[in-house]
């Protein structure tokens, strides 16, 4: 189907986003973005040949827009964007902790508004996104996005009172994994491995196992075991990490980062 988009923040997120639309088919002149910072601009439009607008402009001409700016920077973007929106506007908000309802009092009544959870790994395609329907998102709204979200990864639907709990899981997931990589690449060198050596082992480990999870439908309790020989090396050091209490150290992580989410959201809750 053809519409034209507006991506509101040009930052990882939102380039990787128009990249994607770019190379799963999309017309580059049916792509659009805004950008505060006129370097930044110039480069994508440069890179790519998408055209850079103003809010207005992109509010005016757009059939969908993404809003991908920081939480912070909301306010004054809705703003602008609300006088200029008609009400068949299709509004996809990419920003962590926004709940739909910010967007329904701030724009005209009756605008359908699709909230996205995605994560970084979107800028190589590999996003997990989750999306839920505002009030006046329809089954229709939600395939929309379901299309546009495909070609960067995969899309799962949830309901919006799960938004802050998948923000603090896959949301901001890929950071768990990073500082686990980085400390394994940090033991490899205390183990005596050149650096170059243990970034190479660490991290074709993790690829292999992240494939292995998603390719033979197993269980992670069922792939751990066969890696856990009696009395080997692995089960020791499972033992450490259980002493040191890895595993409830994780979940209060994840409950820290979905409060925050909640946090986020009711600093914008005006109801």
């Amino acid at each position: 189907m053809t519409y034209s988009i507006a991506v509101l923040g040009a930052g990882k997120i939102g380039e990787a986003l128009l990249a994607g639309l770019l190379g799963g088919g999309r017309r580059v002149e049916d792509l659009m973005f805004t950008e505060r910072h006129p370097d930044r601009a110039a480069e994508l439009t440069t890179r790519y040949g998408f055209r850079a607008v103003d809010v207005a402009t992109a509010a005016k001409e757009a059939d969908v827009i993404v809003v991908a700016v920081k939480p912070q920077d909301i306010e004054p973007l809705l703003d602008e964007l609300g006088p200029n929106l008609d009400v068949g506007t299709l509004v996809v908000s990419l920003c962590a902790g926004l709940p739909t309802t910010l967007y329904e009092r701030r724009l005209p009544d009756g605008v359908p508004v699709v909230r996205v959870m995605p994560n970084t790994p979107m800028v190589v395609g590999e996003a997990m996104s989750a999306i839920s329907p505002g009030r006046y998102a329809t089954g229709d709204h939600l395939a929309t996005v379901e299309e546009l979200l495909s070609v960067v990864g995969v899309v799962v639907r949830v309901p919006e009172s799960q938004q802050d709990a998948v923000t603090a899981l896959s949301g901001s997931g890929p950071a768990y994994f990073f500082y686990l990589v980085e400390a394994m690449i940090d033991a490899g060198i205390l183990l005596g491995l050149p650096r170059a050596v243990s970034e190479k082992l660490i991290i074709q480990s993790a690829v292999g196992a992240a494939a292995m999870l998603a390719k033979t439908g197993e269980h992670p309790v069922t792939l751990r075991e066969a890696v856990t020989s009696p009395a080997g090396t692995t089960i020791m050091a499972i033992r450490e990490l259980e002493k040191h209490g890895v595993r409830a150290a994780l979940l209060d992580a994840i409950e820290a980062a979905r409060d925050r989410s909640q946090e986020l959201g009711r600093q914008h809750d005006e109801d």
